[in-house]
């Protein structure tokens, strides 16, 4: 029998079977092997021999060899862009496409919003992988003298620049004279206090080219509501004070100890989520009593349980099955059979209600799904305050390709335009998928960068007076990660800041003035939208299906298992991650396209990113104003957008 080892040289050897003979590379490191996607991030070390003209038919006939299609008429062209923009022939982007949509179970049919996160998870680090010489020196820790060895050659280098011109292509140096002279002292170009100087940044800090030279800026990419025209201005937060949604103990407010469940204490959440929302099917459709999944029935019966999946594939029509609560079924599973339905749409972890008829006990034909009860809106009792603007906006905050926050420069200039009542700021703040900090070149410490970051949001906007609320991410290098996550700490706030800074944890449920804001930037509609099953007779829309599913499933995230990138304490997710009503305003950020829907009376936004790789993205604004609670209820959104920064 073959080896293993000499299995993955056939491997990697298949993957580049184009184009003459090279000598022989060494094998790929064991960390390289170890990974998933090892073997093709070996394969894609070197690049394809030739540059060659790149058709839209060269690249499909190298997707139908791994039987991968598109989904939509402009993916082809989009196909032939990624590999024009970032210097790929069809073979290798077939390879990368392959081992992106494995890894990620996202099926065989390429669609756009495939293509925009394969760009950026993949291809946008792919292109900047190539390390500075002078980089090296200085990667990885640093003592006191390591530290004055870098300002001492810093030193150096501006002098000789006093004498010399400046190479043409050079990007170590600035174009400066002896006549404008740059400071003495200049740091790295990689340290946070150069980043965060007076001027917000350092000169020496190179700004993304693909950012800095965007088009469309300001451009209304979505709408909902009211038309407002042109001019959209709040009053600076006067008179307004965001809170968090019903009583103390039902916010997460401090940090708590984790990595402590057992799971038997998993199990009794999840029993806990089953009851619960069964006495509420039972109740709104008036269902009888519940019998076992295990019980023979000839006669059709009404059971409940959770949806999911006879193994650890992807969840399919065929593989569904239902485990029964554990009062009736004592937990039992049992295979559903779904060709009776002509509607459905289920998700691993969906809490459901099911008829149909269990004849020999080991198939339940499915012939009904009772569908879920979102929970009312909350009716504030104190008289509508006047109209509110919410401005909404989700990190990165800085492009791929630099450290430089010039996005979140731009949001702060829009922030001191505009002076909205409210700015709610979604991290990560500093992501820890950036390749900077992913090879640990920043000088500072994570939270040093994170601090000085703060500091320059809450003094950016302090003329303004807007309320700031800062929502922590999983993707937030320097925090905690477990979900729910509590809120940042940073007692060091100046006295006269503190009434407008407000610290929420992920995910949180806020009221503004009586409207409920429903916050989390977990990005459940991508980890939903890769397991959700759905069938239908009409046109449907995948994410008024997934949003539908948050509200009715009264729960920010009704996923389970969760996606493999999440940590979830379910004893903290039961008492924190729960819908305590239904909210106004659903926000989610999302690596997919943007949008604003109004799904079951709520208004749900996806602001987007602020940035998307290395090049600009968006954020969201939205108009409140509540009305006082006589007649039918009108929802307190009258308007929202999506815009490009």
């Amino acid at each position: 029998m073959a080896s293993p080892l000499s299995a993955m040289r056939g491997q990697a050897s298949f993957l580049i079977r184009r184009g003459p003979a090279r000598s022989p590379s060494p094998l790929p490191s064991s960390a390289a092997v170890s990974h998933p996607r090892g073997l093709f991030a070996a394969a894609m070390a070197e690049p394809e021999p030739g540059p060659g003209p790149v058709s839209a038919e060269a690249v499909l006939r190298e997707l139908a060899l791994f039987e991968l299609g598109c989904q939509g008429q402009d993916v082809p062209a989009r196909l032939v862009e990624l590999c024009l923009t970032h210097g790929l022939g069809p073979v290798a982007l077939a390879n990368e496409l392959l081992a992106f949509v494995t890894s990620k179970d996202l099926g065989t049919q390429l669609s756009a919003d495939v293509l925009d996160a394969f760009e950026h998870e993949v291809l946008a680090k792919r292109s900047s992988r190539v390390p500075r010489k002078r980089d090296n020196r200085y990667s990885g820790l640093h003592d006191i003298h390591s530290l004055q060895e870098l300002l001492d050659e810093e030193e150096e280098d501006e002098l000789l620049d006093a004498y010399t011109t400046p190479s043409k292509g050079s990007q170590k140096r600035s174009n400066s004279t002896p006549e404008t002279p740059r400071p003495k002292r200049t740091l790295s170009s990689r340290s946070p206090y150069a980043l965060f100087s007076p001027n917000s940044f350092s000169p020496s800090v190179t700004p993304s080219q693909k950012y800095t030279s965007r088009s469309s800026r300001g451009e209304v990419v979505a709408s909902f509501g009211s038309v407002q025209g042109p001019s959209w201005s709040g009053r600076g937060g006067a008179g307004c004070t965001p809170k968090l949604f019903g009583p103390p103990e039902e916010n997460l407010t401090k940090s708590y100890k984790f990595m402590f469940q057992k799971a038997l204490d998993v199990r009794e959440v999840l029993s806990w989520r089953i009851e619960e929302l069964g006495d509420a099917l039972k109740s709104h459709h008036h269902l009888e009593e519940f019998t076992s999944v295990l019980l023979p029935a000839q006669e059709p019966v009404t059971v409940l349980g959770q949806i999911g999946c006879d193994s650890n594939g992807k969840l399919n029509a065929k593989s569904v099955v239902l485990e029964g609560d554990r009062e009736h079924s004592s937990g039992g599973q049992i295979p559903l059979d779904l060709s009776e339905l002509k509607e459905y749409s289920l998700f691993p972890g969906q809490i459901v209600a099911l008829e149909g008829t269990n004849s020999t006990g080991r198939m339940m034909v499915v012939s009904k799904l009772y569908e879920g009860v979102p929970l009312p809106f909350h009716t504030p009792t104190e008289p509508a305050p006047e109209q509110r603007m919410v401005l909404v906006a989700c990190g990165p905050y800085t492009t791929s390709d630099s450290i430089a926050f010039d996005p979140l420069a731009d949001l702060i200039e829009v922030i001191v335009r505009d002076r909205p009542d409210v700015c709610v700021l979604f991290g990560p703040f500093l992501d820890a998928k950036h390749e900077q900090v992913e090879n640990c070149q920043l000088l500072g410490s994570f939270a040093e960068v994170f601090k000085l970051c703060l500091k320059m949001i809450i003094e950016g906007t302090r003329s303004t007076g807007s309320q700031l609320v800062f929502v922590p991410s999983l993707r937030d290098v320097h925090h905690d990660y477990v979900y729910p996550q509590p809120p940042f700490l940073l007692p060091e706030l100046p006295k006269d800041d503190r009434p407008r800074v407000h610290f929420v944890s992920e995910p949180c449920t806020l009221d503004v003035d009586g409207v409920v804001l429903g916050l989390t930037s977990t990005d459940l509609i991508f980890h939903m939208g890769a397991e959700e099953i759905s069938s239908s007779s009409g046109i449907s829309d995948r994410f008024t299906r997934i949003l539908k599913h948050v509200l009715t499933q009264r729960s920010y995230y009704p996923l389970y298992p969760p996606s493999e990138e999440l940590n979830v304490d379910y004893e903290s997710f039961y008492s924190y991650a729960s819908l305590p009503v239904t909210p106004d305003v659903l926000v989610t950020p999302s690596e997919l396209r943007y949008f604003v829907k109004d799904v079951l009376g709520c208004v749900c936004i996806n602001p987007g990113r602020l940035t998307k790789g290395q090049v600009g993205g968006t954020y969201g604004r939205l108009y409140l104003q509540r009305e006082d609670a006589q007649g039918e209820r009108k929802s307190p959104c009258v308007a929202a957008q999506v815009v490009k920064i």
